[in-house]
């Protein structure tokens, strides 16, 4: 993979990481208004819905926009999105009950950011199983990025640590998978087309669960007040964002795209400080390292020589 499109993914997948930051604060607020389980099907849905009638619309000059490739076919499809959506519904359903989890006067939105971030990590240890090579600079990333997550949520030892903390901490394992997942059927299946579906399944599943264990518990009052967040994460974070994240990983390495993306733990850190979360001085710090990690998994790519 050349210097110029690892570098044109980054780009890409920080706009993501920008939409998901803000998602955080959105996410706070919701918790307070839907349950999980229900929340994440309607954001799903909406999602879902956004991606289909966006694919709906023929581009300039008679083309689809973002053309389905040659070589997929339907069984690739449905294996492909089932398991994306399988490995998202759990995600932001163990992110949203952590979420909704936090006692009041944390910092939710930065530290649910930061802790989510944390596939940073995992993702290249993830890459040696499929044998992917994850040059030296990038695990160098990491630990600088491990020293701002401490300065964040263990500065003040363990004991510091919330239950909310340990629920989020499960969305990095599967976000972990789902970023695998997605470099494996992308380019066989399509960006937009892969992320579409992967809503399908994952609205089915959050729906399913919201029925056997919310139904009693969802006001369509709620719902009604949490329209905007749900909008605003079915068509920015989810039906945006996550298709920015599919198509941004076609042209950087998995290690290099969950560094990128890891900027959302910093967009969610100022997302929660306008919405009025104060840092201490040590979830400061913890920002700008994680800011100085993606920078220094960048550097490797500027010293490659020119693919001939």
């Amino acid at each position: 993979m050349t210097k110029k499109s690892n570098l044109k993914g980054s780009l890409i997948l920080c706009t993501a990481a920008l939409l998901w930051g803000v998602a955080f604060a959105v996410q706070d607020s919701a918790a307070k208004l839907v349950p999980p389980f229900a929340f994440n099907c309607l954001r799903s849905i909406v999602g879902a819905a956004f991606l289909f009638g966006f694919m709906g619309i023929k581009s300039i000059k008679n083309k689809d926009y973002l053309p389905v490739p040659k070589t997929m076919n339907k069984k690739l499809l449905l294996t492909g999105s089932m398991l994306c959506g399988i490995a998202l519904a759990v995600s932001t359903n163990f992110q949203q009950f952590g979420i909704a989890a936090y006692p009041d006067g944390v910092p939710t939105a930065a530290r649910s950011g930061f802790i989510t971030a944390l596939y940073v990590i995992l993702v290249p240890i993830l890459s040696v199983f499929v044998k992917k090579r994850v040059p030296i600079m990038v695990w160098i990333a990491c630990l600088v990025a491990v020293g701002g997550f401490y300065m964040l949520c263990l500065f003040e030892g363990v004991s510091g640590f919330y239950l909310a903390d340990i629920l989020v901490l499960g969305c990095t394992f599967t976000f972990s998978l789902h970023i695998m997942i997605i470099d494996k059927y992308c380019d066989a299946i399509g960006g937009m087309r892969l992320s579409a579906f992967q809503f399908v399944f994952a609205a089915i599943i959050s729906g399913v669960l919201a029925l056997i264990f919310e139904l009693d518990i969802i006001s369509l009052a709620n719902i009604k007040s949490a329209i905007p967040h749900i909008l605003y994460m079915g068509i920015v974070s989810s039906g945006i964002a996550y298709t920015l994240q599919i198509v941004g990983q076609k042209f950087a390495e998995p290690a290099i795209a969950s560094l990128s993306m890891s900027l959302e733990s910093v967009f969610a850190a100022l997302a929660g400080v306008v919405v009025g979360d104060l840092l201490e001085v040590n979830e400061i710090i913890g920002c700008i390292l994680v800011f100085a990690a993606i920078v220094l998994a960048q550097i490797p790519e500027f010293f490659k020589r020119k693919d001939t």
